[in-house]
């Protein structure tokens, strides 16, 4: 929940007519843009001057999100994005926990003289807000963007836009509601934004439905040619060099998803992807029951996320990095062995 003086403290700097600006972290993925279009749509409806700044580009399936076609992308557009945010009164930091989530925009939010509010559901957020509001318990930061429109007791103007970019982060980071963090909570929330009128159909059509050629041959590649298991460590992965993303004419946001493949065999606990791409690779790990891949990523790859997601990188070559991975497992055989 949001603390009562500062839900008072937001009334107040949203009574009067604002610069706002709105960022998430890098690779924004359906949780980044839908709370962010989300809560720029909600604000706009207050008469704010709003815009939504994102690190670098989002994956066309989320390219028709009420909204997106106004974000700017700052790698494109370094130096409106840099403006825009020195000219903020207010900047709202979606689904990030720590500033070098947001990359080269890292240096200037956090000299930025305006007024910081965080809405996250990462664990161990820093300290660099002026307003944390910090849930790990959500299932995502889009519905934690609802509750925050709820405790202002603004509900009222929850509309289809808002509710259709909300509900996408919603069922993209839960899968379709199948995650453990998609409690009795965040389906009445569902309920409500399909009743303001989210159309869920269309939703899942456009982000599961809509794929590439080259996208489905790459997964089927990655699971027919790159997917090992290592069923003593109850572990599974998958790799895919730069060459490899090359020849199936890699779009951002095609190994969307690809690693919980990986992790739907039977008996397996822990998942993972290796990523080669500019130059380091991206790792994306996940986890059945109570292996903690959070901890797995800060301790072994200084990355981070949640108890079952997680994210890290490595500076080490493609087949370094998973020789680390692999050799790592050892240490967590009793603990992935058990019931």
């Amino acid at each position: 929940m949001i603390k009562a003086n500062d839900i008072k403290k937001l009334k107040e700097l949203l009574s009067k007519k604002k610069n706002i600006v709105i960022t998430t972290h890098l690779n924004p993925d359906g949780d980044a843009m839908g709370s962010s279009l989300g809560l720029y749509n909600f604000l706009v409806k207050l008469k704010h001057n709003v815009t939504v700044v994102t690190p670098n580009d989002w994956p066309d399936f989320l390219a028709w999100l009420p909204g997106a076609n106004k974000a700017v992308d700052a790698k494109a557009f370094p130096k409106k994005a840099h403006t825009l945010i020195q000219k903020a009164d207010i900047v709202f930091c979606l689904d990030f926990n720590v500033l070098y989530r947001i990359d080269q925009l890292e240096t200037i939010v956090e000299n930025s003289k305006a007024f910081k509010i965080l809405i996250d559901h990462h664990l161990q957020p820093g300290s660099f807000p002026d307003i944390t509001y910090s849930d790990t318990s959500a299932s995502s930061t889009c519905q934690m963007v609802f509750e925050f429109i709820e405790a202002i007791g603004q509900k009222k103007l929850v509309d289809k836009k808002i509710a259709t970019c909300l509900y996408t982060g919603i069922m993209t980071d839960t899968a379709s509601l199948r995650f453990e963090s998609a409690t009795s909570i965040t389906y009445r929330i569902a309920a409500e934004l399909i009743e303001a009128g989210a159309p869920k159909t269309s939703i899942q059509e456009n982000v599961y439905d809509t794929f590439s050629e080259n996208k489905m041959k790459l997964l089927g590649y990655s699971i027919s040619s790159k997917l090992s298991a290592l069923h003593e460590f109850k572990t599974a992965f998958i790799s895919l060099s730069a060459d490899e993303l090359t020849h199936y004419n890699y779009q951002k946001g095609d190994t969307e998803g690809i690693v919980n493949y990986a992790l739907s065999i039977k008996g397996i606990k822990f998942a993972a992807i290796f990523i080669e791409r500019d130059n380091e690779v991206k790792m994306s790990f996940r986890s059945k029951g109570t292996f903690d891949v959070n901890t797995f990523a800060r301790k072994h790859f200084g990355g981070g996320g949640h108890k079952n997601a997680a994210g890290a990188q490595s500076d080490l070559t493609l087949d370094e990095t998973i020789s680390k991975f692999i050799a790592l497992l050892g240490d967590y055989k009793a603990e992935l062995s058990k019931k």
